[in-house]
């Protein structure tokens, strides 16, 4: 657009004034101005002409957009500026003149106050935060904006925050949607009475200018439109014509944001028919617009539409305009196959697939109107805009202003009815784009605002045909992709289905379309014309054929699938989209009486297209051998209408159920694909590969299962109760294959089957039936009772959390909505089944989640396994329910031993299934249960204990459900005389469990044990003889009964009732020719039932007449049967149970049983134990012992382990302390031994082979972190609250140290403090030593072994040996002495001045470095790592780089940090004395020999030796002041005592002497105390010092002088007030000084406190270096304990009271000398610097421990601030923002946006915040990280909702809140530096967080 208005200046125009040049805006405004008032006037033709002049040449098109495209070279050409300048000039027209001449500005302002906003519809893009309130949403796609939820009021709402995925549009304001109670407080009022009228004059220059702004913009669209050439996308192209058109657009949607008023104007513009006829009609004697005009047709050409202009006659001329012939044809109602597609589908079509393979499907010929795919015409700007916006695949912008202007209700609905025209044309574009995720989710951005409105939904319905539209529009999308279908008949099948491989599928590319679908059916009107439409339900019918049977599975009998397909991933996803879920939609809409017409039009149209399936599929009877298609939706739709027809309905089953024959072709796909389950868990299908167990796992997953095999089952249970009984129970077994089993006699041959899977199958189709007996999901439960029977299936397999429930409960997917039916009675349910177990935290780091867990009473009475089978993705969760169910029986004392699955009563049955239970009194069932005992307590192989488990739950479901009175002589049967009618007279289970068999006739191969025997003696001698007929039962073929009964049915429902049986195969159904010969034999059984039973229970119990009936001793047991003590236990209670029940349900049985039990049973026949038999006894004999020794040795290791734990855990044991501290007794000297984990020797450590402690080294700054006031630092949510870093620590000492610089001599400051606040080294072990050459084979073994990632050998780190724990170095133990019974610890007599000499000496003798041992190496090597471990920045402080004193200050820092850090471990005092955890692992002592030997190296100059300064008076003061040039030396009482100690101590030779050590620590006391003093001068006022002088003068003479800190006191004021340092105090000074009146008692607590932090560390460093005890006290006696521990009290003085510190002094020279010295320093200080010399006196040291920030406690204010705040570096909004928990320092993780030299932001503050840790809360997902070094790992969330969760990337979005024993972990880990040691997963982060 470039350039345009300049090129249009020079053409021919009507005489107007000349465009300005750009810049001239005053004649911008004039022209505008000047306009306006003529357009203003009541004749304004004029004015008009002149306007539309000026527009024609403003914005102008002529300049094709190609060559703005091609960019600077045609704008310089045309001679305008850049590309973009002419494009701008426009729009500062269009401002102008809409602004009549005023400010654009000013202008917007008015329009928008008269804004009537009733509605907030601010629409969003992808990714935004959005919020969605069930408890007020109408529809369940309600969404609100972040700032309209919170302005609402939704406490207690069911809610939740959430990312959206499409875009959206808040709804606030509009009733339609969602209730008016959760308006915000913008939205409530309905506004427009109170608001104005519009000026007329307002708005009146828009109404001119902006139909042509609109049209100049379709005419841009028109221009850059470029077919794409063959198949090459030209995104490129149509993005580069959307980039020029940004401005444009952005205008127009900052028009829509001025409120009501001018979208009203707009949408005027928008619709108004005439204006687009005027403008683009194409027919004026423009050649631009006719040239535009024609692109336009061609557009519509190429996208296969017609222009209804053009006058074709269907049909006829259909591939001139590119229509499809496909469409054409198929809306002819032709059928035919698919002739050529038209041409914009060409690219779609593989050509590998093979056009001849894809069948044409016969669509409806009644569908409305053949033009819905083909013919578009516009007749307005909105119409020929949404065709573009199409044509260019919704561009964001585009789509944004087109929702931007919903919220006017007349655009609403021409934009809807739009939309709706375009549908089709939305599909195909939607099928060709290669961008199909991006442009589906635009379309339902905009979809999902139009059809969620019922109102509208139902309006486009009614006008537009939305549904037919619709309906057709899937049809017609899905048609491309089919192909024919090879299930049953693959030669000659004419069913067609999807092609699961097809983009179209696997992309989900149709997910927009039927989301559109079932939105809209979610509406009650629009469900009812769609239910109504007897049409529609035919061609949706059509469309779910599609579906039926797709993704055929093959089973591969010979060798592994080379290639495994994914494609069923899409097949079910389409099948839950695409059938279920309208399939759900319309089952809401028949919930009542009055809906039965509905269901029974679903219902009919269901059967004809099930039956046009079958026919299809050429059907008969026998489904084709192993395959499989998990894919019936047609049988599904049928079984789910049935079943809401009778629970809601109260429809008659039978008016709605086909005749026999159908039922019995309707039984067999689900049933195979049951049966197909079972194979797939015995691993017949193993070489189809993975994918087929995950079509099995999918099935019944939790978000399917009520879509599949919920509905497949309750079709089966339908079937059954109106089916023969005994044909459906032999069409279950020959279905499994395990018809062969089911002989009597030991061997047999089965043909269909391998042995190895005989038992998984028999165990497959007992519990099918169980399932189906037992199930009563759709037969009579009601919701509640439905809900709750889930909830205690998935409880009983594992504890659930909340969110893991709501996700595994089969909601009734009413689709898109989180709603499930009757949510309120969620958590009442929750809340009477499960016992909630708060989040719990174990020491191990693991973190729990809250988790809900069954009540007692719920295992008690309905622990279901029935229901747990059914809804088991794994198996391995069965068993999960099992052990929990053992583990709840042996707990609460009901059951010791392995109980059986319990049998649980069900809920009666609804009177339409009554006939289900017929199929427990077939006599095919019966005498498969009696073959079944009998082969079990033959002992016969292939049986399980879960088939016997299985048989005895049927038999007792058996009992529950008989026939109300026992008709024992049934009338016989008439009909044929069926081979079973030989086994059993009735067929009601209580009658036959007493039927006596005594002869079975069996089919045995020749080899079978049974030929052998004699007939059978026909003498018997049982007394109940008499009873049974004594024929011998006929041999039992399941199969061919089955058959007999099929042709039965067959034939009866055929016409002609005498047809002839159509011939089968062969009687025998064995593969011919596999099997040996079969022969006959008769074997003799002589039992019943009962007595197989009453055998059985001998048999379980493992003794002889072990069953006893109950009732002979107490008779009330048949009055009231349910008895507790049967409900819980194993098969021994259940064989009593059912024995019970039987003689309950007729005195017959009753009788029997007691007969059986007074025939003494003889013994079970004892097996004469063959030769081969006895190897297998003698086995399992020795097998047992093994397993007995293997326990015991397993008891023995655990054992051990624990003592291992004990010793190596934190756990407080004191006794069981580490080998290296031998606690011994005996007073002579041992050695230290120590046991090295590798090589397990025991020795001292020697200069050649030394020891070492395993140890990791790491840098820390948690010491920095402590601050001096108590208050917490919380996390800043506002811009307000900042952090500032001033009062910390860490910034402090820094202060100091720079202060010291700037005055004092560098080496000497280096002496005066110590560094390693920030950065300092802490060094911790585990305690275990190793031999360093063996550690150094340990790491090479570690660095060729590369599996063990998470840590960085060449790093040098490692994991202990022996407990694994995290480590980097290795500390030389230093050969020498224990360190208990040190022989220099005897205290000696020698006076504190010998001492002080000898201490003296033993510093001035320069330290050696050992010879060049193995030990010394190592000490220099550990050194290394030390230095390392910390960034060169916290380790150099010198003015001069590389100096000397940097290493000194360095080394003894490190010695520092470690107390320190120790002493913050035991809470920052030593009240609790006792070796604590810290102490047991302590390496100090190690590590003081290293820092040692090391510091010794650098002597100090006996002239600067603060020693000298401390002990010795020096005589002329003045000569050192004389030397002005040099910068002076740090006063000695500007030292930081605790340094100097460890200076004094480090620069002995080791071992270090107790009484040199006491010696020290009593000189460093007095300077200490002096410190103190003056501090305590500098506190107090004027006055306060000069009565203190006073006083303190008066008792200088009394003896004791130099221990009254009064004397002191003042002798010090008197010092120091010589020089200035008291002086400068002006008046501002006093108003610091607190004016506290200072008591005694108040200036000794402050002294002591003053004193302390040195004791502690000086009585910690006592007890690592002499192995001394701490002793405990209270918080007050502290400092008294300490100094008489430490030594400094004489021991006579502790009795006294009350205690005054000063009494510890101990003066090595006469006190006020050397006061004197010292003040003397300072005065010749402040003489130049007096503010300094303050600033830099030592102050009470007040930190307390560090903490991390303080956190809010709900976590929306956190996210709310931070997740739009703005990165401080680069000013953008991060998209991964996240905040340091120690500084509050907000960072963007893996932002590129903030790297510096290749270390990622969260990297770098690390570094400078943590030295190499750091604890950051990433803000979008809730989480914590933790940095270290070169590692990080997810440490968890510290923020959980209402039930103990964490959300990890807030993807459910509840509210959650801050849980304070999970932050206190995460604070104490940080504190202790034990990350490394309790987080298990890390990894490493390439410096890219």
């Amino acid at each position: 657009m470039a350039a345009a208005a300049a090129a249009a200046v020079g053409g021919p125009q009507s005489p107007q004034p000349e465009v300005p040049a750009p810049g001239l805006a005053l004649d911008k405004a004039a022209t505008a101005a000047h306009l306006k008032a003529a357009l203003s006037r009541p004749d304004n033709r004029a004015g008009a002409e002149e306007l539309q002049a000026l527009l024609e040449r403003v914005l102008s098109a002529e300049r094709p957009l190609a060559a703005a495209a091609d960019g600077e070279e045609a704008a310089a050409a045309s001679g305008g500026g850049g590309p973009g300048a002419a494009e701008e000039e426009a729009l500062e027209w269009c401002k102008c003149l809409l602004a009549g001449g005023g400010g654009y500005d000013e202008f917007c302002a008015a329009v928008r106050a008269y804004d009537p906003a009733a509605l907030c519809g601010l629409v969003w893009t992808a990714n935004f935060v959005a919020y969605r309130c069930r408890t007020c949403g109408i529809s369940p796609c309600m969404s609100l904006c972040a700032e309209c939820f919170h302005q609402g009021d939704h406490t207690g709402h069911d809610f939740n925050m959430f990312r959206s995925q499409a875009g959206g549009a808040c709804d606030c304001g509009d009733s339609n949607v969602m209730r008016e109670s959760g308006f915000c407080k913008r939205h409530q009022i309905k506004s427009s009475s109170n608001i104005p009228c519009v000026p007329k004059d307002l708005l009146m220059m828009s109404e001119f200018v902006l139909p042509r702004f609109i049209f100049c913009l379709i005419q841009y669209l028109r221009e850059g439109y470029n077919e794409p050439a063959a198949d090459v996308p030209s995104e490129k192209d149509l993005n580069k014509v959307l980039q020029l058109l940004e401005p444009q657009i952005s205008f127009l949607e900052d028009l829509t944001k001025m409120g009501g008023a001018m979208r009203s104007v707009l949408t005027q513009v928008l619709t108004n028919q005439q204006n687009y006829k005027d403008l683009t009609s194409g027919l004026g004697e423009n050649a631009c617009a006719k040239k535009s005009h024609e692109k336009y047709l061609i557009a519509l050409k190429s996208s296969g539409l017609t222009y209804p202009e053009d006058k074709l006659v269907y049909g006829i001329q259909e591939s001139s305009a590119g229509t499809s012939t496909l469409a054409v044809q198929g809306f002819a109602g032709a059928t035919g196959t698919l002739g050529q597609l038209d041409s914009s589908d060409e690219e779609d079509q593989d050509g590998s697939q093979g056009l001849g393979k894809r069948k044409r499907v016969k669509l409806s010929s009644n569908t409305k109107d053949q033009s819905i795919m083909d013919v578009l015409k516009h007749k307005s700007f909105l119409e020929e805009l949404l065709f573009w916006t199409i044509k260019y695949e919704f561009p964001q912008k585009m789509v944004t202003f087109l929702l931007n202007m919903l919220p006017d209700q007349e655009y609403k609905v021409a934009f809807t009815k739009t939309f709706v025209q375009h549908y089709a044309f939305i599909m195909k574009t939607l099928k060709k784009s290669h961008e199909s995720d991006t442009m589906s989710n635009r379309i339902v951005h905009i979809s999902v605002q139009l059809f969620s409105n019922e109102e509208l939904a139902r309006q486009v319905t009614e006008e537009c045909q939305l549904l037919d539209i619709m309906v057709t529009v899937l049809l017609y999308m899905m048609e491309s992709c089919l192909i024919k279908s090879e299930l049953q008949d693959e030669e000659n099948s004419l069913h067609v289905v999807v092609n699961c491989g097809e983009a179209l599928l696997k992309n989900n590319t149709y997910w927009p379309l039927v989301s559109d679908f079932i939105n809209i059916l979610s509406h009650q009107s629009v469900a009812k014309r769609f239910l109504e439409d007897h049409g529609l339900l035919v061609t949706w019918m059509n469309f779910v054929s599609f579906f039926q049977g797709m993704n055929l599975n093959k089973r591969e009998l010979n060798e592994h699938v080379e290639f495994e397909s994914q494609t069923y991933y899409a097949a079910f996803a389409a099948e839950l989209e695409a059938c279920a879920q309208p399939m759900w939609g319309l089952l809401s809409h028949c919930k009542v009486r009055e809906t039965q017409e509905y269901t029974r039009n679903v219902v009919r149209y269901c059967l004809e297209a099930l039956q046009d399936w079958f026919d299809a599929i050429n059907f008969v009877d026998e489904p084709a051998p192993n395959q499989v298609t998990f894919h019936l939706p047609l049988h599904r739709y049928y079984a789910m209408f049935l079943s809401k027809a009778v629970k809601c309905q109260e429809l008659d089953l039978d008016s709605v159920l086909p005749d026999q024959e159908m039922l019995m072709k309707l039984m067999i796909h689900p049933l195979q694909i049951q049966a197909s389950l079972a194979e797939i868990h015995s691993n017949m299908w193993v070489r189809n590969g993975l994918q087929i167990k995950g079509q099995a796992m999918t099935y019944v997953q939790s978000h399917f299962c009520n879509s599949m095999i919920d509905p497949d089952i309750y079709l089966l249970q339908v079937c059954a109760s109106r089916l023969d009984p005994d044909y459906f129970i032999s069409s279950v077994f020959e279905r499994f294959k395990v018809v062969d089993l089911l002989t009597m006699a030991s061997q047999h041959q089965n043909t269909v089957l391998d042995a190895e899977h005989e038992r998984s199958m028999l165990e497959g189709a007992l519990t099918f039936l169980v399932i189906l007996l037992s199930l009563r999901l759709h037969l009579g439960m009601s919701d509640d009772e439905i809900l709750r029977a889930e909830m205690v299936a998935q409880l009983c397999m594992n504890d659930r959390t909340h969110s893991s429930l709501l996700d595994l409960i089969p909601e009734n997917p009413n689709p898109k909505s989180g709603i499930i039916p009757g949510s309120y009675s969620f958590e009442s349910v929750l809340s009477a089944v499960a016992d909630f177990k708060a989040p719990v935290f174990e020491p191990g780091g693991s973190m729990q989640q809250g988790m809900y867990t069954p009540k007692a009473e719920v295992w008690d009475h309905e622990f279901d396994p029935v229901m747990v089978i059914l809804r088991t993705v794994y198996r391995r969760d069965v068993q999960s329910a099992m052990d929990r169910y053992t583990a709840f029986l042996k707990q609460s004392g009901k059951f010791p031993g392995n109980p059986w699955p319990p049998y649980k009563k069900r809920t009666p049955l609804h009177p339409s299934y009554k006939g289900l239970m017929r199929l427990l009194h077939c006599k095919t069932l019966h005498i498969v249960l009696f073959t079944l005992l009998y082969k079990i307590l033959m002992d016969h192989q292939n049986l399980s204990e879960h088939v016997l488990c299985m048989v005895l739950y049927l038999i007792e479901l058996g009992l529950e459900n008989s026939a109300e009175e026992e008709s024992d002589e049934e009338a016989s049967v008439c009909g044929p005389e069926r081979c079973h009618d030989s086994w059993f007279p009735g067929s009601n289970l209580v009658s036959n469990m007493r039927h006596f068999i005594n002869y079975v006739r069996v089919r045995v191969p020749e080899t079978a044990p049974e030929v052998k025997k004699d007939s059978p003696a026909s003498t018997s001698s049982d007394s109940l003889g008499s009873l049974q007929n004594s024929g011998t039962a006929q041999v039992f073929s399941l199969v061919a009964e089955r058959r007999k009964k099929f042709q039965e049915i067959i034939n009866r429902s055929s016409s002609e009732a005498n047809q002839v049986v159509r011939p089968k195969t062969s009687n025998k159904w064995s593969a011919p020719g596999s099997a040996p010969q079969l022969t006959t034999a008769i074997l003799e059984i002589k039992e019943s039932i009962l007595s197989l039973l009453i055998k059985l229970h001998h048999k379980l119990s493992g003794k002889q007449n072990s069953y006893y009936p109950p009732w002979l001793d107490d008779i009330e047991i048949l009055i009231q049967p349910e008895i507790p003590k049967y409900s819980h236990g194993d098969g021994i209670t259940a064989v009593e149970r059912i024995l019970l029940k039987a003689a309950l349900q007729s005195k017959m049985n009753k009788r029997i049983i007691e007969e059986i039990c007074r025939k003494v049973t003889p013994p079970v026949p004892p097996k004469k134990v063959t030769a081969a038999e006895k190897k297998t006894l003698d086995k399992e004999e020795r097998r047992q012992k093994a397993r007995e020794r293997q326990q015991k040795l397993l008891a023995e290791f655990a054992s051990r382990q624990k003592s291992f734990m004990e010793t190596a855990m934190d756990v407080d044991s004191p006794e069981s302390d580490i080998p290296m501290e031998i606690t011994t007794a005996e007073p002579q000297v041992s050695e230290a031994v120590y046991d090295c984990v590798i090589c397990g020797q025991s020795g001292p450590s020697s200069e050649d082979r030394p020891t070492g402690l395993v140890v990791l080294l790491q840098a820390s700054s948690v010491l920095g972190q402590c601050r001096d006031n108590i208050e917490p630092k919380k996390l800043p949510i506002t811009e307000e609250e900042q952090i500032y870093p001033w009062d910390t620590c860490a910034a402090v000492h820094d202060v100091r140290l720079s202060l010291l610089q700037r005055y004092f001599k560098d080496s000497s400051c280096l002496l005066a403090v110590s560094i390693g606040w920030e950065g300092g080294v802490y060094v911790q072990t585990c305690g275990h030593t190793l031999h360093i050459d063996c550690h150094k084979s340990y790491m090479e073994s570690l660095r060729n072994d590369q599996v063990l990632q998470g840590f960085s050998v060449d790093k040098g780190e490692f994991t202990c040996p022996l407990c694994r724990q995290f480590a980097n170095s290795v500390l030389p133990c230093y050969p020498g002495s224990n360190v208990e019974n040190n022989p220099w610890q005897r205290p000696s007599s020698k006076s504190i001045q010998d001492l002080i000499k000898e201490v003296e000496e033993l510093q001035g003798r320069p330290g050696a470095f050992p010879s060049e041992t193995n030990l010394s190496k190592e000490m220099e090597s550990v050194m290394k790592d030390i230095k390392n471990t910390t960034q060169k920045k916290y380790r150099d402080y010198s003015k001069t780089p590389g100096s000397p004193d940097n290493d000194f200050l360095f080394m003894y820092s490190v010695a520092r940090t470690n107390l320190e850090l120790e002493l913050i471990h035991r809470g920052g005092n030593l009240c609790s004395g006792g070796a604590s955890t810290a102490g047991k692992r302590s390496c100090l002592n190690q590590l003081f020999h290293v820092l040692a030997l090391h510091m010794r190296l650098y002597s100090i100059d006996s002239e600067y030796n603060p020693w000298r300064k401390l002990t010795q008076l020096v005589e002329e003061m003045n000569s050192q002041l004389g030397n002005e040039e040099q910068q002076p030396e740090v006063p000695i009482l500007y030292h930081d005592v605790t340094s100097l100690l460890l200076i004094q101590i480090l620069m002995m030779p080791q071992p270090l002497r107790k009484d040199h050590f006491t010696c020290i620590v009593k000189v460093l006391f007095t300077l200490l105390y002096t410190q103190a003093l003056v501090a305590l001068s500098v506190k107090c006022n004027e006055e306060d010092r000069s009565a203190w002088k006073h006083t303190g003068a008066l008792k200088k003479n009394i003896c004791d002088a130099e221990k009254s800190y009064e004397v002191l006191l003042s002798f010090v004021i008197s010092e120091l007030s010589k020089g200035k340092l008291y002086h400068e105090e002006g008046t501002q000074e006093c108003a610091m000084v607190s004016p506290v009146a200072w008591s005694s008692e108040s200036m000794e607590k402050y002294l002591q406190d003053f004193c302390l932090p040195f004791l502690r560390i000086t009585s910690l460093l006592q007890h690592h270096l002499f192995g001394e005890d701490l002793p405990s006290c209270q918080e007050e006696e502290e400092f008294s304990v300490l100094s008489s521990c430490l030594g400094l009290l004489p021991t006579f003085y502790q009795t006294e009271h009350p205690f005054i510190s000063a009494s510890c002094l101990d003066w090595p020279v006469a006190a006020f000398d050397i006061i004197s010295q010292w003040c003397f320093e300072i005065n010749s200080f402040t003489e130049r610097h007096a503010e300094q010399g303050k600033a830099l006196l030592i102050q009470e040291s007040r930190w307390k421990l560090p903490h991390l920030l303080q956190l809010p406690e709900n976590y929306n204010t956190i996210f709310q601030y931070y997740h739009r705040k703005t990165c401080s570096v680069c000013t953008k909004v991060p998209k991964d923002p996240a905040v340091c928990l120690v500084c509050g320092t907000f960072v963007c993780l893996k932002g590129l946006c903030c790297k510096q030299q290749s270390y990622c932001e969260c990297v770098l503050h690390s570094q400078n915040c943590g030295a190499g840790t750091g604890i950051f809360l990433l803000i979008n997902a809730s989480v914590i990280i933790i940095i270290r070094g070169h590692r990080f790992c997810l440490w968890g969330s510290v923020y959980l909702d209402a039930h103990g969760e964490e959300d990890r990337d807030l993807r459910r979005g509840k509210p959650l809140y801050i849980c304070k024993e999970r932050y206190k972990v995460l604070e104490q880990q940080w504190i202790s530096h034990t990350f490394d040691h309790i987080n298990k997963r890390w990894g490493p982060h390439y410096n890219g967080l």
